[in-house]
């Protein structure tokens, strides 16, 4: 877990002085029944009240410089911990900025969740604990046996063998917990997925009534989940009544055996008290010790799940980068290009073969899982081709410097993302430069004018996911935001498919008096949205089979006919555009 330990290093100071300081702590605590043994065998014995008196300021001594050591070492521990959680905490939402779109199709939403809260939160205890006790503890159990053997060494053969079999004992409650944490943050994973699910699409199961069926599969979740929680807490919970067990069992042949010796002389009363008290200590230390254990336990759980992130070396293919050659009347190719996403059977594109102008508007259709979001996602290079090369300005997209490609292109997605905040923040996400009168260019332009006016203008709020705002409301702020950036490549990825006729018929229209300055590749499902591109692409199960205008596609394509067939009336119009 290097990658997860490394964000410690801003903290050496504090991971240094909080185990050294409680160290210092425990060596105080380990003096104490030597004072104690004095104080009956010299004071007491003796009747000298004034040795007993010195004896106790003493004793009141070493407790306020304990004291002193103890709460400085818990500041450092919990100063160390959080600025750890902190860093850790951080370095995932960075990993996840940069982490290619495949692998966040892997590892999911809810896990990346779990794994920036409950598992850093795990993460934070475990240090904290490391700092405070993973030391003293041991420090205390194998000083308290040291000093059982300074007292009397047959006492202290007895120490040895209770400190070996709770040892054995703790390590292999360890061992067996440790796998079952694992499963038990997995379980955790899936049922977050499922209330995230759930949450998300609650209008869509009232809508159909399914609110019964989603409470039994979240209660089935849950039962698996509680009985992994069930069955982690019961092998845990053995643990202290075992240790305190058998330590009681190791008190009593202590004090059996030093009676003994203390009736035979060899050993004295106060020294007596002496290990017991030692005893006592190692139980209260070894209790404490097994609350480390399990928080570790979950604490390194947790850690290698956020280590698997962290440490993900996952990329797209990156070529030597190369200079674009903006000159080239190419703007776009794909050359033989086939796609596989990971873990699919099969290929969503296989040999597609097309070119695109600088200027040039063209329109991408389709049938549902054809792959026209497929190709338009290799052209901002989300995902790596299987096979052939996608080329912009004479360019690899894979020799293209990633920034400059991107930077270069506005993208418009298939579902319209808005974030918490207001339309202005929304829209500077395209370009954090542009000014008020460039925002309000772009949003006339993506017919969104109402939505200003509706909303209360630019500082209009906007909910998480834009809740507040409708589906076409939505689309055209998306839309607006691409035009913000002034891209050289806009892809409309089905982005108006929310809007009625009259208003895509409008942005149809802005978007054409823009087609010089730019290079558009708009998806629809209309044939009617897609008629007064330039060229038209047509694709059936991740192969181009149609290429050409509209009126060439309906003589000669006959998927594309077919599509427009079914969109249109007998006399061959837009069926409800009337």
């Amino acid at each position: 877990m290097k990658h997860v330990f490394s964000h410690l290093r801003p903290y050496v100071r504090e991971t240094v002085l909080a185990p050294l300081l409680k160290m210092s702590e425990a060596l105080l605590e380990l003096l104490v029944p030597l004072v104690v043994a004095a104080i009956v065998d010299r004071g007491i014995a003796a009747h000298d009240r004034g040795y007993v008196l010195g004896m106790a300021l003493l004793l009141v001594l070493l407790g306020v410089v304990g004291l002193g050591f103890s709460v400085t070492a818990q500041f450092f521990a919990a100063r160390a911990a959080v600025g750890f959680a902190g860093r850790v905490r951080f370095a995932l939402f960075q990993k996840t900025q940069t982490l290619p779109v495949p692998e966040l199709d892997r590892l999911g939403t809810s896990t990346l969740i779990t794994r920036m809260s409950a598992d850093v939160d795990r993460a934070q205890s475990g240090v904290n604990m490391v700092l405070r006790l993973l030391l003293r503890s041991p420090f205390v159990v194998f000083g308290a046996m040291v000093m059982a053997y300074i007292v009397d060494v047959p006492s202290g053969v007895i120490f040895t063998v209770a400190i070996a079999a709770l040892s054995a004992v703790v390590f292999l409650i360890m061992l067996v917990t440790m796998p079952l944490h694992r499963r038990l943050q997995g379980r955790l994973d899936r049922v977050v997925g499922l209330t995230r699910e759930n949450i998300g699409g609650a209008r869509v199961i009232r809508a159909f009534g399914r609110e019964e069926d989603e409470r039994r599969a979240f209660a089935e979740e849950s039962r698996l989940l509680r009985s992994l929680q069930l069955l982690v807490g019961r092998i845990s919970a053995i643990l202290n009544p075992l240790t305190v067990v058998m330590l009681n069992f190791a008190v009593i042949v202590l004090l059996e055996k030093g009676a003994i010796r203390v009736d035979s002389g060899r050993l004295t009363q106060g020294e007596m008290i002496a290990l017991y008290n030692y005893m006592t200590q190692i139980l209260v230390e070894l209790i404490k010790l097994a609350d480390l254990i399990v928080t570790l336990t979950r604490a390194i759980a947790s850690g290698k799940r956020i280590d698997s992130v962290l440490a993900s070396d996952a990329s797209l293919a990156r070529l030597s980068d190369a200079e674009p050659d903006r000159s080239t009347s190419e703007h776009i190719v794909f050359s033989d290009v086939s796609m596989t996403y990971p873990g699919a059977s099969a290929s969503a594109l296989t040999g597609i073969t097309l070119s695109v102008k600088r200027g040039e508007t063209v329109g991408i259709i389709g049938g549902t899982g054809s792959g026209k979001s497929s190709l338009v996602s290799l052209i901002a290079h989300f995902y790596d081709p299987s096979a052939g090369s996608v080329l912009i300005d004479g360019v690899d997209t894979r020799a293209y410097p990633t920034e400059l490609l991107r930077s270069r292109i506005g993208f418009v997605l298939q579902r319209s993302v808005l974030f918490t905040g207001t339309i202005r923040e929304n829209l500077l996400v395209g370009n954090p430069d542009a000014r008020d009168e460039d925002l309000l260019l772009a949003v006339h332009a993506a017919q969104a004018d109402d939505v200003l006016a509706a909303k209360g203008g630019l500082d209009g709020a906007v909910s998480q996911g834009g809740k507040n705002l409708s589906g076409g409301q939505r689309q055209r702020l998306a839309i607006a935001r691409a035009l913000v950036r002034r891209p050289e490549i806009l892809i409309l990825d089905d982005s108006s498919s929310a809007l009625d006729y009259a208003t895509d018929a409008r942005l149809r229209a802005a978007l054409g008096e823009l087609s010089g300055e730019m290079t558009i590749l708009v998806i629809s499902q209309r044939t009617v949205a897609l008629s007064s591109a330039d060229r038209i692409f047509v694709l059936e199960d991740g192969e181009l089979v149609g290429e050409g205008t509209h009126a060439e596609l309906l003589s000669g394509c006959d998927v594309y006919r077919e599509i427009h067939e079914s969109q249109s009336d007998g006399d061959g119009r837009e069926g409800g555009a009337r």
